[in-house]
């Protein structure tokens, strides 16, 4: 059976403390008992408890001292009190120093179930409110992660601030973010490296890019000169069929021969 939640019985008589035991059992609880305070403390210093019963009167350390051990780490615990008809200021007092209630000896089994499933029940709703803010809280990072990686380009060469999403250059607008681009009213089909290449031509524009500059801005990593030479003359070549529409016009990209590309931008 599973239990529904882990409780301490703090009482120096070991019949009482043994009969309380077997009631929670029964009712489903795990329990533990403790004859005196510094046990008790022990217990809670290695276990985690739902619920602490404590007796006011216990050898040694009285229940007001180890109620206020208790206080000091874990503020939140609920610990209710066993305590006597003579002995209700003290009830009363621990109820001051943060105890959450009290029940009066001899102890009637039915409340003494009923309360401990009232607790129970809180407690174990509330560990079920701090869960989903634990997943909620999650879930808002996971999501704002995503966000981030959604607006920031996945090249070094692309702008990360909002500000610097466009270059405009003459007829052409590129859009760094979307990685989109747009000669006057025609948007140009490109695929990423193809665009990339663009990109780099437009920020250098009017001066001419050689080769292997013009591969390693585009692609992020430096190649030989023949390399780059040929990864430079099939991109533009992919630029030249997106760009020149009008066979028998000038075209936009120059080769600048021995030396690399420039694109004419006016």
């Amino acid at each position: 059976m599973t239990s529904i939640g882990r409780v301490l019985i703090i009482e120096d008589e070991e019949h009482l403390r043994s009969t309380l035991t077997r009631v929670l059992q029964h009712a489903g609880c795990e329990v533990y008992g403790a004859g005196d305070g510094r046990q008790a403390l022990l217990r809670l210093g290695s276990t985690q408890f739902d619920l602490v019963y404590l007796d006011i009167h216990l050898p040694e350390m009285n229940g007001l001292e180890v109620l206020q051990e208790i206080r000091k780490s874990d503020p939140a615990l609920p610990v209710i009190l066993f305590t006597a008809h003579a002995s209700l200021k003290s009830a009363l007092d621990a109820i001051r120093l943060g105890a959450t209630d009290y029940l009066v000896k001899p102890v009637d089994p039915e409340v003494f179930v009923a309360r401990t499933r009232v607790i129970l029940e809180e407690q174990a709703v509330e560990r079920r409110k701090r869960q989903i803010r634990e997943q909620i809280a999650v879930l808002q990072e996971e999501l704002q992660n995503l966000e981030i990686e959604k607006e920031t380009p996945p090249s070094s060469i692309f702008a990360t601030d909002v500000s610097d999403r466009f270059i405009k250059r003459g007829h052409f607008i590129l859009d760094l973010q979307a990685q989109r681009a747009t000669l006057g009213d025609r948007v140009l089909s490109l695929p990423p490296t193809a665009f990339a290449y663009l990109m780099v031509l437009i920020r250098h524009a009017p001066d001419a890019v050689d080769y292997k500059v013009l591969a390693a801005e585009a692609q992020g990593y430096e190649v030989e000169l023949s390399e780059a030479s040929e990864l430079a003359k099939y991109h533009i070549h992919v630029l030249r069929q997106a760009i020149d529409v009008k066979s028998g016009q000038p075209g936009y990209i120059l080769n600048m021969r021995g030396v690399g590309y420039r694109v004419l931008t006016e």
